[in-house]
């Protein structure tokens, strides 16, 4: 069935309420109640949407997830120079962390406690297929680097976690940044860092 305009909204605005309760109180002691309220809607048309708390916590994340990996993967399967992939990965992958900043942490906090009830989510992409499209496209660019299809998995685990890691440990960088005497705001941390982490990586693989 076709969801009109007005069904399109509620949802969205059930969708944002979720996640925010979600990241902030965790699965366990998340409320149906509170995530009505927060949406502006009565408890029993939230039940309509989304039958139980399991229903509507895998809605909500299954699209967040799916777009942010919609994201990461429409970069690295783009036919352009793998240098610019990853510097256009560093842009949409922190801007995209910009609007989310607490959805790194909560999936981490997540996946230790009820591992089952992501890795379902995260087993939907086809990481072999992106590893080989890039091997193909950037081929040249990867034998000049000496990265091979082995070295695949450190290599993306290190691109990624240069964008995860600050946001999972923001409060901690906060700290540090204080106690080093640098005035920058994390916001303008992770702005700044969009063409430091590229730039990181980019001469990393060169001087391999």
């Amino acid at each position: 069935m076709v969801k009109d305009e007005s069904e399109k909204q509620t949802e969205e605005k059930i969708f944002d309420a979720a996640l925010a309760v979600f990241e902030e109180k965790g699965f366990d002691a998340a409320r149906m109640q509170e995530i009505a309220d927060r949406a502006g809607i009565n408890k029993a048309l939230l039940h309509y949407y989304f039958r139980t708390k399991d229903h509507l916590f895998e809605a909500v994340f299954d699209k967040r997830l799916v777009l942010m990996f919609t994201k990461i993967i429409g970069v690295f399967m783009t036919d352009m120079p793998f240098e610019e992939k990853i510097r256009v990965y560093y842009r949409e992958h922190i801007s995209f962390f910009e609007q989310n900043p607490h959805l790194p942490i909560f999936i981490l906090n997540e996946i230790a406690r009820r591992p089952e009830r992501l890795k379902k989510l995260f087993e939907r992409i086809d990481y072999a297929q992106v590893r080989d499209v890039i091997m193909k496209q950037n081929g040249k660019e990867m034998a000049e680097y000496n990265i091979g299809p082995e070295d695949w998995s450190q290599l993306m685990i290190t691109i990624i976690s240069l964008t995860v890691f600050p946001y999972a440990a923001q409060e901690i960088i906060k700290v540090l940044l204080a106690q080093l005497g640098d005035k920058t705001d994390f916001n303008s941390f992770m702005n700044n860092r969009k063409s430091f982490a590229a730039d990181f990586v980019i001469n990393s693989i060169k001087n391999r």
